[in-house]
Parts: structure tokens; C-alpha cells; sequence
């Protein structure tokens, strides 16, 4: 088997002197979606800053073979990784396809025009917005955008911090649809999602996180039959 394209090793992770991770270890191979779930204040966005040169971390971060834990941000941008954080954090002010514009910025011009039209294909509704304010658009529009704007850097593994928080159902149902096909479009996927039911069905595998470390782990399908995991997290 090929080495996994993420491999996370015994990473902890502190603020001052409260540790907020301890001892996780978590791997993505290319194609998968991997989730993970648990709840408020589990350690889950921290743990996906820290991957991101965001937030230090002692441990290894393996990125296709390659030890970056110690990287900065662009550097790991240009190896292939990409955040869409919890708040977004689009440039309310500038319009969408300057958004779109600002996170190709690192590739080639004519790259970053066929990523945008890749992101247009993908996000119709974001053509059809084009020229306007980031800041104007719908709560489902500005995900959209947040996500189109991190595949603009054509990510092998896209981070996704909570892409459903605050959106109304048909519209989660819309953004987990294209996280699916992200996959199919070669972008491998590591999600954090409160919404664990909706994360379940489109992963691969889970980790279950409580209070900084992983409590369980395995395929998606098992995870979500499980009768804890269950009545933990599914709401039964």
C-alpha cells in the first residue's frame, strides 16, 4: 500500500501550559474522506491549524512523504494542503471572483484561470455572482466561496473546518454533495463536522475525538453503527 498522502504521528498540541491534544495519530490516504467528529471543545479545529502551521505542535506531520511540521503556512499551501476555516474569513469588501483571484494568487496565471473555471463548474451559483460583494452573499453562498477559494491553490488535501455550521439543511445537503465530488475530482478530503450524521455518510473512515485525544477510530460505516457513537453524537 502507498504511503498515506496525510500521516499525523503522536502530535500534541498546547496552549501555554493546558494541553488541548494529546498523543493523536491520524492518516489520509489520497481519495478519502476522512472525518472527524465529537463535541464543542473536543480539539478538533485545533488540531486542523496546527496541521496547517496555524498553531505549534510537537510531533511529526508527514505530507506526501515529506516532514513539514515544521514549514510555514505558504510552504505547506504550496506542497498541496488547504484550510477552509470555521468563519471563512472571505474578504467581505472585495467581490467573489477577487476572493477567487486572491487564492490563486501563488499559482500561474494561466492556472489559476482554469482552477477558476474549475470552481465556477463546480459553484455555478458563484458565476452567477461573480461581481458581487463577498460580504452580501448568503451564509451557503460564503462557504461556497470559502471552499472554491482554498481549491483555487489546486490542493491535493483540502482541511474542512464545520463547512455545514449555521447553514440550513437543503443547504448542507448541497455542500456535503460537492464534497463528494471533490473526491472524484482528485482532492482528498479531512473534515471536522459537529453535524456527525451527514459527516458519517460521505467519509470513508472516522476518528472520534474527546477532550484532545481519539477515543475510536475506523471505517465511517462501523463508526456509525456504533451504539455509543450513537447516542452520543447521531441524536438517538
Amino acid at each position: 500500500m502507498s504511503p498515506p498522502l496525510l500521516a499525523v504521528s503522536d502530535v500534541s498540541i498546547s496552549y501555554g501550559k493546558v494541553e488541548a491534544v494529546r498523543n493523536v495519530t491520524l492518516d489520509v490516504h489520497a481519495g478519502e474522506i476522512v472525518t472527524i467528529i465529537g463535541a464543542n471543545g473536543a480539539g478538533k479545529t485545533t488540531l486542523l491549524n496546527a496541521v496547517m502551521g496555524i498553531l505549534p505542535l510537537t510531533g511529526s506531520v508527514m505530507f506526501m512523504d515529506r516532514q513539514i511540521a515544521r514549514l510555514d503556512i505558504e510552504d505547506r499551501v504550496a506542497a498541496g494542503l488547504c484550510i477552509v476555516p470555521e468563519h471563512r474569513e472571505l474578504f467581505g469588501t472585495m467581490t467573489v471572483e477577487e476572493n477567487l483571484q486572491l487564492g490563486g494568487f501563488r499559482v500561474s496565471r494561466v492556472k489559476a484561470a482554469t482552477e477558476q473555471e474549475r470552481v465556477y463548474t463546480l459553484f455555478p451559483r458563484l458565476k452567477e455572482r461573480r461581481t458581487q460583494l463577498a460580504g452580501t452573499l448568503s451564509g451557503g453562498e460564503q462557504q461556497m466561496l470559502a471552499m472554491g477559494r482554498a481549491l483555487m491553490s489546486d490542493p491535493k488535501l483540502l482541511m474542512l473546518d464545520e463547512p455545514s455550521l449555521g447553514l440550513a439543511p437543503l443547504i448542507v445537503a448541497d455542500i456535503f454533495r460537492i464534497v463528494g465530488e471533490l473526491r472524484q475530482m482528485g482532492v482528498s478530503v479531512l473534515l471536522v463536522e459537529q453535524n456527525a450524521r451527514a459527516a458519517l455518510e460521505i467519509a470513508d473512515r472516522a476518528y472520534v475525538m474527546e477532550l484532545g485525544e481519539f477515543v475510536m477510530s475506523g471505517s465511517a460505516r462501523d463508526i456509525g453503527a456504533d451504539q455509543r457513537i450513537v447516542a452520543s453524537y447521531l441524536g438517538f
